[in-house]
């Protein structure tokens, strides 16, 4: 159906909300891309992995296109833009539940099919869950 637009940035913004509402930490698995923009350092093997929740970001403008947000890194504020397309995944840290998205390759060379993780500076190391812990929300 051409012109519908994709359901996927309304059901991150749901399961983002539910993560907050229940008192959870909401993580966002990403797959690098020349068009994701955030601190390369932080990327490993394509993937990197970003705590969504209040503490973590400032100015956090979740899009149908992009999320935008800033985010300290080792103490350094840095500005990172994540394309809708390149979301694998966003979760509750506690307990892994949430839900997983098929990630569109555009590109070969700078983005892995591999999870990795990253962490703001004053949280807990995150915990990526194995895709059989992620629940269908319905």
């Amino acid at each position: 159906m051409a012109g519908v637009p994709s359901t996927k940035p309304y059901l991150i913004r749901a399961i983002q909300e539910w993560c907050l509402d229940q008192g959870f930490t909401p993580y966002l698995a990403v797959t690098v891309t020349s068009r994701t923009k955030v601190p390369r350092d932080y990327v490993k093997d394509g993937q990197i992995v970003l705590n969504l929740g209040p503490e973590a970001t400032h100015q956090l403008m979740m899009g149908n296109d992009f999320i935008t947000f800033s985010a300290r890194f080792n103490g350094v504020a840095q500005a990172l833009s994540i394309p809708i397309d390149n979301i694998s995944a966003i979760y509750a840290r506690e307990n892994g539940q949430g839900m997983a998205f098929e990630v569109v390759a555009e590109e070969t060379g700078t983005a892995g099919d591999k999870s990795a993780s990253v962490e703001e500076e004053s949280s807990v190391p995150p915990v990526t869950p194995p895709k059989s812990h992620l629940t269908r929300v319905k």
